[in-house]
């Protein structure tokens, strides 16, 4: 199962970080009712890989969503691993989520895959949920990054951070909103949000968001946002 792939493969690569002695990178806990034995993976950040597989999200022609995501997202993962932020992607490849939900008996694979994303959030003590997607309309001048957030403060916290450092980064004077009717804003219980990087219905976006250099940025600004988050949270 992928996903139990990926938690072998994010504690394997954090072991060093812990052996280091730095106790905030820290992957494993004693839970107390538990046995001393018991632990359960923890980060910092969980980042919300959108899409993936037969799902391909927005798209403009051969370019899609699902591709910009992983790719921004594997650029932000190791930007965290190497500022100390410990994070885990809930996707590391071109595949649906709900390909591993075994356990939602509904015959929507939207919803399978939307309960998945939300099920890493309880197996995994993390901070902040961060998912990455790409935004479409049909008027193709709009342009810019949007942050959704929850109803809750923190969340909240987190976006302005994150919508700040985009707009920076894009030279754009977007402000966040709070996201109702999303699934995982609703569900996930610590402070999430989401992240609408560009518009790929929109020339200027799409050049940005699919370019190896400019998705570095994107990605950079995210760990710079998240940065400001931490400090101003803790």
């Amino acid at each position: 199962m992928r996903l139990v792939l990926i938690f072998c493969t994010f504690i394997a690569l954090c072991q060093p970080v812990a052996a280091a002695g730095q106790s905030s990178n820290a992957i494993h806990e004693t839970r107390p009712g538990y046995d001393e034995g018991w632990t359960m993976p923890r980060t910092s950040v969980i980042i919300d890989v959108g899409h993936g597989g037969i799902d391909g999200g927005a798209f403009y022609g051969d370019t899609l969503e699902k591709d910009i995501n992983l790719a921004i997202a594997k650029k932000l993962y190791l930007l965290l691993q190497s500022q100390g932020i410990p994070a885990v992607m809930n996707r590391t490849g071109d595949y649906a989520l709900s390909d591993d939900n075994r356990w939602h008996q509904t015959s929507s694979r939207h919803r399978r895959d939307l309960s998945q994303r939300r099920q890493l959030t309880d197996e995994i003590n993390s901070e902040i949920l961060v998912s990455l997607h790409v935004n479409s309309v049909k008027n193709k001048s709009r342009r810019g990054p949007l942050v959704l957030h929850q109803a809750q403060g923190e969340s909240a916290l987190l976006a302005f951070c994150l919508q700040n450092a985009l707009n920076r980064q894009q030279q754009t004077a977007g402000t966040a909103r709070e996201g109702k009717p999303f699934y995982l804003l609703r569900r996930v219980d610590q402070p999430s949000v989401i992240v609408e990087m560009g518009f790929i219905s929109n020339a200027e976006d799409r050049s940005m968001l699919t370019d190896s250099r400019r998705q570095l940025e994107i990605a950079q600004a995210i760990a710079s946002g998240i940065w400001q988050y931490k400090w101003i949270a803790h």
